[in-house]
């Protein structure tokens, strides 16, 4: 499917009652209101099109770039695309999404760390939810790795931007589900931080306390492993 007939079709799976929703978690007005179902059934049937990727993100919609992010090709993604598409986010809703995305690629883990060091708030945010994929998915990164960035968040996550403060916090829940050593540095850097306030406007959504985060992460890896045992 082309890009102009991708663009329509979501036009047309928009719903006014969608795009009340994503108003309220910050989507601006550039929005159809397509279901992450409808976005999910799409993704299926393009698979994989990265010049068409390209063509929706920069259409500026919402659900377009939604989709872009779910169809573009992580292997082809360049330190200049990634640098303009972050550089544009406008919403975690989006921000969330293009992490995936950048998570997969190495030019997006790289960038990560220029990324997390950031004052703009999407592209601190961005950096740091690579930072808990990493965490998450990445076994192949020594435990090591991740010690700094635990002092990082300890000493800096109540000063940063309102929506960074998330990231940095399922950062933290991140990495302390890694292993039983991460677990005890993350819960005491947890303890020396105390409650983390994020503003989540007029949606029903909390930020999670860390320390019984991390004790669940851990279980769940614990399980994980040891079903593939």
């Amino acid at each position: 499917m082309t890009a102009k007939e991708l663009l329509a079709e979501l036009k047309a799976l928009g719903t006014g009652q969608n795009v009340k929703v994503y108003t309220r978690h910050g989507v601006g007005a550039n929005v159809y209101g397509v279901s992450y179902s409808n976005l999910s059934k799409l993704k299926k049937k393009v698979k994989v099109d990265h010049a068409v990727a390209i063509e929706l993100w920069e259409s500026g919609n919402h659900d377009a770039r939604l989709l872009a992010t779910m169809i573009a090709n992580p292997d082809a993604a360049t330190e200049k695309l990634l640098s303009q598409w972050v550089s544009e986010l406008d919403s975690y809703v989006i921000t969330d999404a293009f992490s995936s995305f950048a998570a997969k690629s190495e030019v997006g883990r790289t960038l990560a760390e220029e990324w997390r060091r950031s004052r703009e708030e999407w592209v601190s945010s961005a950096g740091w939810n690579i930072i808990a994929m990493m965490a998450n998915h990445d076994d192949d990164t020594p435990d090591k790795n991740f010690h700094s960035y635990l002092s990082t968040i300890a000493a800096t996550i109540h000063t940063a931007p309102n929506r960074t403060r998330y990231s940095m916090n399922s950062a933290l829940i991140a990495i302390g589900g890694r292993s039983e050593a991460l677990a005890e540095l993350a819960t005491s850097a947890a303890e020396g931080i105390g409650k983390v306030e994020v503003d989540h406007g007029e949606t029903g959504c909390k930020t999670p306390d860390a320390i019984p985060y991390i004790k669940k992460t851990r279980k769940h890896r614990e399980e994980k492993a040891a079903k593939k045992k």
